[in-house]
């Protein structure tokens, strides 16, 4: 039984038994930049820090050491030659379930993220942020 947001063909994923759910993770990577990080996004910056809870500055000074960090944050062709997701669309959707409370599976909205990858995602993003600014921001236990 197909459900209607999964791809019309008969195409299915690697693992029997599962289908694939087309995402289309270039035009989301591309709404997101219209959206936000362009020189004239869609939306003004106090609709970025209301969304986002933080100045769009920081977000991408962070991004930027998410990216030098963790080859994970780099956007990557998969194995079909298509590209993978954007750091953008990796570190919004940690944000949003961090900041938010919002679960895995809500991230397919906006970000196109599966749930699965959502979890691997909130998990690289977790050790990036303890081994990027442990020690600038990480205190140790005290007594």
């Amino acid at each position: 039984m197909q459900s209607e947001h999964h791809d019309e063909s008969s195409h299915r994923g690697s693992v029997t038994g599962r289908s694939y759910v087309h995402r289309d993770r270039e035009d989301c990577h591309d709404r997101m930049m219209k959206d936000y990080f362009i020189k004239r996004p869609r939306f003004p910056s106090h609709d970025f820090r209301r969304r986002f809870r933080m100045r769009r500055e920081l977000f991408e000074s962070i991004l930027n050491a998410f990216v030098n960090h963790d080859h994970y944050f780099a956007r990557r062709l998969d194995a079909t030659g298509r590209h993978g997701l954007s750091p953008h669309q990796k570190l919004t959707s940690a944000f949003r379930m961090l900041a938010n409370g919002c679960s895995a599976d809500s991230t397919d909205e906006y970000c196109r993220l599966a749930e699965s990858i959502a979890i691997e995602n909130l998990k690289h993003f977790c050790k990036a942020i303890e081994g990027i600014y442990r020690a600038t921001y990480l205190c140790n236990p005290n007594r």
